[in-house]
């Protein structure tokens, strides 16, 4: 067992909740999951674990950092229950987004979650994708 904290992908339209409204809010509620994966990884996350924020549909990009800060609840938006959600922070912003296009070009992300599992709107990151898409942000990590 081990202490250190998770890496996550998390998917947004920007449109609806993007990185901006995160830093505007301060924390928001990650919910509205309802694919059955997603939720075990939600049901997995622990407060410090880190994860990127992509935004989806429009952008394609990872443009930030999160962190969750309050681990699994009982999702509001579902009314049978079933469901979790958590909460999450921004951390910073990436110094530049990271497309899909540059990761499905990066061999080092050949295996990335996200790739066999398109449509999740969470999936995990290996502490190695996590560097290698800093390092494709031009970042010095967090």
């Amino acid at each position: 067992m081990t202490d250190t904290p998770a890496h996550w992908l998390m998917k947004s339209e920007p449109v609806k909740y993007g990185f901006e409204d995160l830093i505007r809010d301060g924390r928001t509620a990650w919910d509205g999951v309802r694919n059955n994966q997603a939720a075990l990884y939600l049901k997995a996350m622990k407060i410090g674990d880190r994860a990127f924020f992509y935004h989806s549909n429009e952008g394609l990009a990872v443009v930030g950092v999160a962190e969750i800060c309050r681990e699994a609840f009982l999702d509001p938006t579902d009314p049978k229950g079933r469901y979790v959600a958590v909460e999450v922070k921004p951390v910073r912003a990436l110094a530049r987004p990271v497309s899909l296009a540059q990761m499905r070009a990066e061999p080092r992300l050949a295996g990335m979650s996200m790739f066999r599992q398109f449509r999740l709107s969470v999936t995990p990151i290996t502490p190695e994708e996590w560097a290698v898409i800093l390092e494709l942000a031009g970042d010095s990590g967090v």
